[in-house]
């Protein structure tokens, strides 16, 4: 009964892993859907920066999604990372283009770069630490 429960588990969250960045992708057309101050609105002086600042976490939290659903289910390697990559930055593009027709949103340029620059980041961050070997030195 023990061995039944845990592999039932096992199934169910390889599977959640496996779900979650397309549940993430769907948060993220959800709030690009809504005006840019219906969700995050601090009335601050750096408002504007930390929503600016946001899709970079927003577009590098996809990647990592993406590559915690490929190590669960043992298939990170290089190549997936690259696909992991890939695919967060063409629903940056995706999003961008939603946004042109949602009113009181904006789809620019900039935006996408910033989308682009949080997800290469988190790459180079992530395979630098998981698929670069250590330099040995010899004595």
């Amino acid at each position: 009964m023990k061995y039944i429960f845990i592999k039932a588990f096992k199934k169910t969250a390889s599977t959640f892993t496996k779900l979650l960045p397309f549940a993430y992708m769907v948060f993220i057309w959800y709030l690009s859907s809504k005006p840019s101050d219906a969700v995050v609105n601090t009335s601050l002086p750096y408002d504007k920066l930390l929503k600016e600042s946001l899709h970079l976490i927003e577009f590098a939290a996809l990647y990592i999604l993406f590559i915690i659903a490929f190590a669960a289910t043992g298939r990170l390697r290089p190549r997936t990372s690259k696909i992991a990559a890939v695919m967060s930055v063409l629903y940056g593009f995706v999003d961008e283009f939603h946004q042109y027709f949602v009113p009181c949103r904006s789809a620019t340029v900039n935006d996408l770069l910033k989308d682009i620059t949080g997800v290469l980041i988190a790459y180079l961050i992530i395979n630098r630490l998981r698929f670069k070997k250590p330099i040995r030195h010899s004595r």
